[in-house]
């Protein structure tokens, strides 16, 4: 029997499937946002590790931005909280780089799940990542699958993939 379009796609980016069928999957690409960003950059310092793929990574400050107060630069970000999350995320991408940062009044700034697909960073057949929220999926995900396929979060954190070079 043929495979759909969701098998072929699963398959081309399995990197290895464990007995009880946790499956790690390649990466394509991570977007990375402020909220949940400095925790992950945080832990790798703390390791005494870099990212592994920064080419794959595309950023931007999202959740704390405010809409309005652009033309105070970030003065206009009152809550300190949100000024602090958005001056992290601006020091990590100095200091570990990314493919592509939109920061902060940046005109191609918004939303991480919109610009992805609109800078062309995101792609049919890609797999793509972000950080968890509140309102994401639980650090287990299963996927709607007849086989319950289902992957770890952080798993490409903790395990080199084998033959990146040739993705």
């Amino acid at each position: 029997m043929g495979q759909t379009l969701y098998d072929k796609l699963w398959d081309s980016h399995l990197v290895h499937v464990e007995d009880d069928g946790t499956a790690l999957l390649y990466v394509d690409r991570h977007l990375v946002h402020e909220v949940t960003s400095p925790q992950a950059y945080e832990g790798l310092k703390v390791a005494g590790r870099k990212p592994w793929r920064v080419d794959s990574v595309v950023a931007t400050a999202d959740h704390n931005t405010p809409t309005t107060n652009w033309d105070e630069g970030m003065a206009g970000v009152r809550d300190r909280l949100a000024k602090l999350q958005i001056e992290t995320l601006d020091a990590n991408m100095r200091e570990f780089g990314a493919k592509v940062y939109f920061p902060y009044l940046d005109k191609r700034q918004g939303i991480v799940h919109v610009i992805g697909p609109e800078q062309g960073a995101t792609l049919p057949g890609m797999t793509v990542v972000c950080g968890r929220l509140a309102h994401q999926h639980a650090r287990r995900v299963r996927l709607p699958r007849a086989r319950h396929r289902h992957f770890r979060g952080g798993a490409c954190a903790r395990h080199p993939v084998p033959g990146d070079a040739q993705r």
